[in-house]
């Protein structure tokens, strides 16, 4: 059950640094995207940082209700990414699906495994 926690968290932990990567270096192009699904183009930094700040928390497993705050977050996060893409019918949806299955992968054997 460890090997399988730390699988899923660390291809969540690649998915958000990628996406943060993302966010910081192709910003006009995350900006434009953003837009187009009516989100506002100012909450790409912020989410960038929140992104990062969330795997850092979930990693360091120090403060247990930061953590379920940053599980949570990224929960949502999957969630209105996913149908924002279905939305716009781009066919982008796989990323925030396959980190949805990720997130609750790691979210629940963690559970188990991590006190």
């Amino acid at each position: 059950m460890k090997i399988i926690y730390w699988i899923a968290t660390g291809l969540l932990t690649l998915l958000m640094l990628f996406s943060s990567g993302m966010y910081f270096f192709n910003h006009e192009e995350i900006v434009q995207t953003f837009t187009s699904f009516n989100y506002p183009g100012y909450v790409v930094y912020p989410l960038a940082v929140l992104k990062l700040s969330g795997i850092t928390v979930i990693l360091l497993n120090k403060w247990k209700k930061l953590k379920e705050w940053a599980y949570a977050g990224f929960f949502f996060n999957f969630v209105m990414a996913f149908f924002a893409h279905q939305q716009a019918g781009d066919g982008e949806w796989g990323g925030a699906f396959i980190g949805l299955v990720f997130l609750l992968t790691s979210y629940f054997v963690g559970k188990k495994v991590r006190p």
